[in-house]
Protein backbone atom coordinates (compact mmCIF):
# COMPACT_ATOMS: atom_id res chain seq x y z
CA UNK A 1 0.00 0.00 0.00
CA UNK A 2 1.38 3.41 -1.00
CA UNK A 3 1.61 5.89 1.87
CA UNK A 4 0.33 9.36 0.81
CA UNK A 5 3.10 11.95 0.63
CA UNK A 6 2.76 15.02 2.83
CA UNK A 7 3.82 17.84 0.54
CA UNK A 8 4.88 19.85 3.59
CA UNK A 9 7.80 17.43 3.76
CA UNK A 10 9.02 18.68 0.38
CA UNK A 11 11.67 21.40 0.37
CA UNK A 12 10.26 24.82 -0.49
CA UNK A 13 11.66 24.63 -4.00
CA UNK A 14 9.30 21.71 -4.75
CA UNK A 15 6.09 23.03 -3.19
CA UNK A 16 3.93 26.12 -3.53
CA UNK A 17 3.33 28.05 -0.30
CA UNK A 18 -0.26 29.23 0.10
CA UNK A 19 -1.95 32.08 1.91
CA UNK A 20 0.86 34.57 1.45
CA UNK A 21 -1.25 37.30 -0.18
CA UNK A 22 -3.75 37.27 2.68
CA UNK A 23 -0.87 37.17 5.18
CA UNK A 24 0.61 40.31 3.65
CA UNK A 25 -2.78 42.05 3.83
CA UNK A 26 -3.17 41.15 7.50
CA UNK A 27 0.34 42.27 8.33
CA UNK A 28 -0.09 45.63 6.62
CA UNK A 29 -3.16 46.22 8.80
CA UNK A 30 -1.21 45.62 12.02
CA UNK A 31 -0.18 48.42 14.35
CA UNK A 32 3.59 48.11 13.88
CA UNK A 33 5.50 48.64 10.66
CA UNK A 34 6.28 45.60 8.49
CA UNK A 35 10.03 45.50 7.75
CA UNK A 36 10.82 43.93 4.37
CA UNK A 37 14.57 43.73 3.67
CA UNK A 38 15.52 43.92 0.01
CA UNK A 39 17.10 40.99 -1.82
CA UNK A 40 18.08 40.23 -5.40
CA UNK A 41 18.34 36.43 -5.38
CA UNK A 42 17.43 33.20 -3.61
CA UNK A 43 20.32 33.31 -1.14
CA UNK A 44 19.29 36.71 0.21
CA UNK A 45 15.64 35.70 0.33
CA UNK A 46 16.40 32.58 2.38
CA UNK A 47 18.52 34.61 4.79
CA UNK A 48 15.71 37.13 5.25
CA UNK A 49 13.19 34.43 6.11
CA UNK A 50 15.64 32.60 8.36
CA UNK A 51 16.26 35.84 10.25
CA UNK A 52 12.55 35.98 11.11
CA UNK A 53 11.31 38.75 8.83
CA UNK A 54 7.70 38.41 7.68
CA UNK A 55 8.22 39.59 4.08
CA UNK A 56 10.95 40.37 1.60
CA UNK A 57 11.32 42.96 -1.15
CA UNK A 58 12.81 42.09 -4.55
CA UNK A 59 14.85 45.16 -5.41
CA UNK A 60 15.12 46.39 -8.99
CA UNK A 61 18.53 47.96 -8.49
CA UNK A 62 19.92 44.80 -6.87
CA UNK A 63 18.56 42.65 -9.69
CA UNK A 64 20.05 44.95 -12.31
CA UNK A 65 23.48 44.92 -10.68
CA UNK A 66 23.52 41.17 -10.08
CA UNK A 67 21.98 40.05 -13.39
CA UNK A 68 23.30 42.65 -15.84
CA UNK A 69 26.21 44.29 -14.08
CA UNK A 70 24.44 47.62 -14.59
CA UNK A 71 23.08 50.28 -12.21
CA UNK A 72 19.37 50.97 -11.91
CA UNK A 73 18.88 52.75 -15.25
CA UNK A 74 15.93 50.83 -16.68
CA UNK A 75 17.72 47.96 -18.43
CA UNK A 76 15.98 45.02 -16.74
CA UNK A 77 13.18 43.66 -18.92
CA UNK A 78 9.83 42.26 -17.85
CA UNK A 79 10.89 38.68 -18.54
CA UNK A 80 14.18 39.03 -16.66
CA UNK A 81 12.46 40.39 -13.55
CA UNK A 82 9.72 37.77 -13.79
CA UNK A 83 12.28 34.96 -13.94
CA UNK A 84 14.04 36.25 -10.83
CA UNK A 85 10.75 36.83 -8.98
CA UNK A 86 9.45 33.33 -9.70
CA UNK A 87 12.66 31.75 -8.44
CA UNK A 88 12.70 33.81 -5.25
CA UNK A 89 9.00 33.17 -4.54
CA UNK A 90 9.67 29.43 -4.87
CA UNK A 91 12.25 29.29 -2.07
CA UNK A 92 10.57 31.25 0.73
CA UNK A 93 7.25 30.91 2.52
CA UNK A 94 6.94 34.61 3.39
CA UNK A 95 5.30 37.15 1.04
CA UNK A 96 7.49 38.59 -1.73
CA UNK A 97 6.98 42.17 -2.91
CA UNK A 98 8.51 42.87 -6.32
CA UNK A 99 9.68 46.11 -7.89
CA UNK A 100 7.91 45.96 -11.26
CA UNK A 101 9.17 49.37 -12.41
CA UNK A 102 6.58 51.08 -14.63
CA UNK A 103 4.60 47.92 -15.39
CA UNK A 104 6.57 47.63 -18.66
CA UNK A 105 4.30 49.53 -21.01
CA UNK A 106 0.68 50.50 -21.52
CA UNK A 107 -2.43 49.10 -19.80
CA UNK A 108 -2.26 45.78 -21.65
CA UNK A 109 1.37 45.35 -20.62
CA UNK A 110 0.46 46.14 -17.00
CA UNK A 111 -2.29 43.49 -17.11
CA UNK A 112 0.17 40.93 -18.44
CA UNK A 113 2.72 41.96 -15.79
CA UNK A 114 0.29 41.54 -12.90
CA UNK A 115 -1.10 38.22 -14.17
CA UNK A 116 2.39 36.80 -14.65
CA UNK A 117 3.75 37.94 -11.29
CA UNK A 118 0.65 36.67 -9.51
CA UNK A 119 1.04 33.24 -11.13
CA UNK A 120 4.69 33.29 -10.06
CA UNK A 121 3.69 33.52 -6.40
CA UNK A 122 4.41 37.21 -5.77
CA UNK A 123 2.18 38.85 -3.13
CA UNK A 124 2.89 42.53 -3.76
CA UNK A 125 3.59 44.38 -7.03
CA UNK A 126 5.08 47.87 -7.05
CA UNK A 127 4.41 50.14 -10.03
CA UNK A 128 5.74 53.68 -10.39
CA UNK A 129 4.88 56.86 -12.30
CA UNK A 130 8.18 57.34 -14.11
CA UNK A 131 8.54 57.31 -17.86
CA UNK A 132 10.67 54.57 -19.42
CA UNK A 133 13.57 54.13 -19.03
CA UNK A 134 13.09 54.59 -15.31
CA UNK A 135 15.87 55.65 -12.92
CA UNK A 136 16.74 55.02 -9.29
CA UNK A 137 14.49 57.07 -7.01
CA UNK A 138 17.44 58.60 -5.17
CA UNK A 139 19.27 59.76 -8.29
CA UNK A 140 18.57 62.58 -10.71
CA UNK A 141 17.26 62.36 -14.25
CA UNK A 142 13.82 60.96 -13.45
CA UNK A 143 10.97 61.83 -15.83
CA UNK A 144 7.33 61.35 -14.89
CA UNK A 145 4.34 60.34 -16.94
CA UNK A 146 1.10 62.28 -16.53
CA UNK A 147 -1.05 61.60 -13.51
CA UNK A 148 -3.74 60.25 -15.82
CA UNK A 149 -1.36 57.74 -17.36
CA UNK A 150 -0.30 56.47 -13.95
CA UNK A 151 -3.91 56.25 -12.80
CA UNK A 152 -4.50 54.06 -15.85
CA UNK A 153 -1.60 51.82 -14.82
CA UNK A 154 -3.06 51.36 -11.35
CA UNK A 155 -6.56 50.69 -12.65
CA UNK A 156 -5.16 48.09 -15.04
CA UNK A 157 -3.20 46.43 -12.23
CA UNK A 158 -6.20 46.30 -9.91
CA UNK A 159 -8.43 44.97 -12.67
CA UNK A 160 -5.92 42.29 -13.66
CA UNK A 161 -5.40 40.55 -10.35
CA UNK A 162 -7.21 37.28 -9.76
CA UNK A 163 -6.77 37.15 -5.98
CA UNK A 164 -8.20 40.33 -4.40
CA UNK A 165 -5.60 39.98 -1.63
CA UNK A 166 -2.75 40.61 -4.08
CA UNK A 167 -1.30 43.97 -2.99
CA UNK A 168 -0.75 46.78 -5.51
CA UNK A 169 1.86 49.34 -4.43
CA UNK A 170 1.79 52.70 -6.23
CA UNK A 171 4.99 54.73 -6.18
CA UNK A 172 5.35 58.38 -7.13
CA UNK A 173 8.68 60.03 -7.87
CA UNK A 174 7.25 63.56 -7.96
CA UNK A 175 8.80 64.80 -4.70
CA UNK A 176 12.28 65.66 -5.97
CA UNK A 177 11.34 67.90 -8.92
CA UNK A 178 7.75 68.92 -8.16
CA UNK A 179 7.71 69.12 -4.37
CA UNK A 180 6.02 67.20 -1.59
CA UNK A 181 2.51 68.61 -2.12
CA UNK A 182 2.51 67.53 -5.78
CA UNK A 183 3.70 64.08 -4.78
CA UNK A 184 0.97 63.74 -2.17
CA UNK A 185 -1.68 64.90 -4.62
CA UNK A 186 -0.56 62.25 -7.08
CA UNK A 187 -0.47 59.58 -4.39
CA UNK A 188 -4.04 60.39 -3.29
CA UNK A 189 -5.27 59.95 -6.86
CA UNK A 190 -3.47 56.60 -7.08
CA UNK A 191 -5.28 55.50 -3.93
CA UNK A 192 -8.60 56.49 -5.51
CA UNK A 193 -7.65 54.34 -8.51
CA UNK A 194 -7.35 51.34 -6.21
CA UNK A 195 -3.74 51.20 -4.98
CA UNK A 196 -3.45 49.33 -1.67
CA UNK A 197 -0.16 50.88 -0.53
CA UNK A 198 1.27 54.31 -1.38
CA UNK A 199 5.00 54.85 -1.82
CA UNK A 200 6.10 58.49 -1.94
CA UNK A 201 9.72 58.26 -3.04
CA UNK A 202 12.53 60.29 -1.44
CA UNK A 203 11.02 62.55 1.24
CA UNK A 204 13.98 64.60 2.44
CA UNK A 205 13.57 64.77 6.23
CA UNK A 206 11.62 63.36 9.16
CA UNK A 207 8.97 66.09 8.94
CA UNK A 208 8.25 65.17 5.33
CA UNK A 209 7.98 61.50 6.25
CA UNK A 210 5.51 62.43 8.98
CA UNK A 211 3.49 64.50 6.50
CA UNK A 212 3.29 61.58 4.07
CA UNK A 213 1.87 59.30 6.74
CA UNK A 214 -0.50 61.96 8.09
CA UNK A 215 -2.05 63.04 4.80
CA UNK A 216 -2.59 59.72 3.08
CA UNK A 217 -5.42 57.47 4.19
CA UNK A 218 -4.16 54.08 3.03
CA UNK A 219 -1.08 52.13 4.18
CA UNK A 220 2.15 53.98 3.35
CA UNK A 221 5.65 52.71 2.60
CA UNK A 222 8.98 54.15 3.75
CA UNK A 223 12.01 53.51 1.54
CA UNK A 224 15.15 53.32 3.67
CA UNK A 225 18.12 53.78 1.33
CA UNK A 226 21.49 54.13 3.02
CA UNK A 227 23.14 57.28 1.67
CA UNK A 228 19.96 58.30 -0.18
CA UNK A 229 17.77 61.38 0.02
CA UNK A 230 15.62 60.11 2.91
CA UNK A 231 16.94 59.81 6.49
CA UNK A 232 17.16 56.29 7.93
CA UNK A 233 14.77 56.06 10.87
CA UNK A 234 14.38 53.11 13.26
CA UNK A 235 11.37 50.87 12.71
CA UNK A 236 9.72 51.96 15.96
CA UNK A 237 9.91 55.59 14.87
CA UNK A 238 8.37 54.73 11.49
CA UNK A 239 5.58 52.97 13.37
CA UNK A 240 4.99 56.06 15.49
CA UNK A 241 4.84 58.21 12.35
CA UNK A 242 2.18 55.90 10.89
CA UNK A 243 4.01 53.82 8.28
CA UNK A 244 2.77 50.32 7.54
CA UNK A 245 5.72 49.04 5.48
CA UNK A 246 9.44 49.79 5.39
CA UNK A 247 11.77 48.45 2.73
CA UNK A 248 15.56 48.37 2.89
CA UNK A 249 16.23 47.64 -0.78
CA UNK A 250 20.02 47.48 -0.90
CA UNK A 251 21.21 46.88 2.67
CA UNK A 252 21.84 43.18 1.94
CA UNK A 253 23.45 44.04 -1.41
CA UNK A 254 25.84 46.48 0.24
CA UNK A 255 26.76 44.02 3.01
CA UNK A 256 27.29 41.11 0.62
CA UNK A 257 29.47 43.26 -1.62
CA UNK A 258 31.56 44.63 1.24
CA UNK A 259 32.08 41.21 2.83
CA UNK A 260 33.10 39.70 -0.50
CA UNK A 261 35.43 42.60 -1.21
CA UNK A 262 37.20 42.17 2.13
CA UNK A 263 37.57 38.40 1.76
CA UNK A 264 39.01 38.73 -1.75
CA UNK A 265 41.52 41.33 -0.60
CA UNK A 266 42.63 38.95 2.12
CA UNK A 267 42.87 36.02 -0.31
CA UNK A 268 44.92 38.13 -2.71
CA UNK A 269 47.34 39.18 0.02
CA UNK A 270 47.68 35.92 1.97
CA UNK A 271 46.95 33.24 -0.63
CA UNK A 272 44.35 31.54 1.59
CA UNK A 273 40.79 31.96 2.85
CA UNK A 274 41.65 30.39 6.22
CA UNK A 275 41.63 33.75 7.99
CA UNK A 276 38.09 34.44 6.82
CA UNK A 277 36.64 31.10 7.92
CA UNK A 278 34.95 32.59 10.98
CA UNK A 279 33.15 35.06 8.71
CA UNK A 280 31.69 32.36 6.44
CA UNK A 281 28.96 29.75 6.74
CA UNK A 282 30.34 26.24 6.88
CA UNK A 283 29.74 23.88 3.97
CA UNK A 284 26.88 22.18 5.85
CA UNK A 285 25.35 25.47 7.07
CA UNK A 286 25.21 26.79 3.50
CA UNK A 287 23.56 23.65 2.14
CA UNK A 288 21.13 23.50 5.06
CA UNK A 289 20.05 27.06 4.34
CA UNK A 290 18.36 25.53 1.28
CA UNK A 291 16.95 22.50 3.14
CA UNK A 292 19.45 20.01 1.75
CA UNK A 293 18.19 17.41 4.20
CA UNK A 294 14.62 17.68 2.85
CA UNK A 295 15.84 17.40 -0.75
CA UNK A 296 17.73 14.18 -0.04
CA UNK A 297 14.93 12.76 2.13
CA UNK A 298 12.41 13.39 -0.67
CA UNK A 299 14.68 11.72 -3.20
CA UNK A 300 15.32 8.73 -0.94
CA UNK A 301 11.62 8.25 -0.22
CA UNK A 302 10.72 8.14 -3.90
CA UNK A 303 13.71 6.28 -5.29
CA UNK A 304 13.17 2.76 -6.60
CA UNK A 305 16.49 0.95 -7.00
Amino acid sequence: MTVPINHQDYPLGLRQPTGRNAALRRRLAAQNVLVAPGVYDCIGARLVEQAGFEATYLTGSGMSMSALGAPDVGLMSFSEVLDRASRVADVVSVPVIVDADTGYGGPLNVIRTVRAFERAGVSGIQIEDQAWPKKCGHEGGRNLVSTNEMVGRIKAAVDARIDPDLVIVARTDARTDQGLDAALERAALYAEAGADVLFVESPENKDELAEVARRLNVPVLANMVEGGRTPILPADVLTQLGFSLAIYPNAVTRCFTYAGQQMLKELASTGTTAGAADRMLSHRQLWSLFEYEKWTATEDRLRHD
